[in-house]
């Protein structure tokens, strides 16, 4: 079975996977909205060879306990300019005073099958990152694939356990490659055409 990964940031791609969940952390939104994560993320990315990218997250308010979120990007390497958006609803839950952010996404399952079209079939997931924010720099860390080798929990309280067990031995649950700083800007306005 092949993983054709819609909805997830090209820069997860090119560094490395997150861990995927069949559950989010929390079993449902309940912190409220934080006006101050709202608005467009900017952050440039470079893995120290001749690849970077750019990246903005646009976040605003879907409910009282739910953001959208639209990730924006390109990864650049020599001529190639690879764009990526991609759209996301996430919320809030907390971890010993950590804010992570649980971000519920679709991945595009394709099975190959002979001389007939392969089966598509979309399918949710849930990514989960730690988030700081000190004055207009967020950082968000995401959370390893190689956290657990266990993959299907059986409910967010076992995940969030798990989670909180892997902290108390001090295991480094996050990705190095993958923590991202963001700067907020005003949102740049598209170009009109004469």
């Amino acid at each position: 079975m092949k993983k054709l990964l819609w909805f997830l940031p090209l820069t997860l791609l090119l560094y490395a996977c997150p861990f995927e969940s069949n559950v989010p952390m929390e079993a449902k939104p309940v912190e409220p909205i934080d006006s101050s994560l709202l608005g467009y993320w900017y952050g440039i990315i470079k893995d120290f060879s001749d690849m970077y990218g750019i990246e903005a997250l646009d976040i605003s308010k879907q409910s009282d306990s739910v953001y959208a979120i639209t990730r924006y990007g390109k990864a650049i390497k020599d001529d190639i300019i690879l764009p990526d958006t991609a759209y996301f609803t996430g919320y809030i839950s907390y971890i010993d005073g950590q804010r992570y952010l649980n971000v519920e996404g679709t991945v595009l399952i394709v099975t190959p099958r002979k001389n007939k079209q392969p089966e598509m079939k979309k399918e949710k997931v849930y990514y989960m990152a730690a988030m700081d924010m000190r004055h207009d720099t967020l950082t968000v860390k995401t959370i390893s694939e190689n956290f657990s080798t266990k993959k299907n929990f059986k409910s967010p309280n076992e995940l969030k356990n798990y989670v909180i067990d892997m902290l108390e031995q001090k295991k480094n649950i996050y990705d190095e490659l993958y923590s991202l700083s963001y700067r907020k800007i005003p949102k740049p306005q598209p170009l009109r055409s004469f």
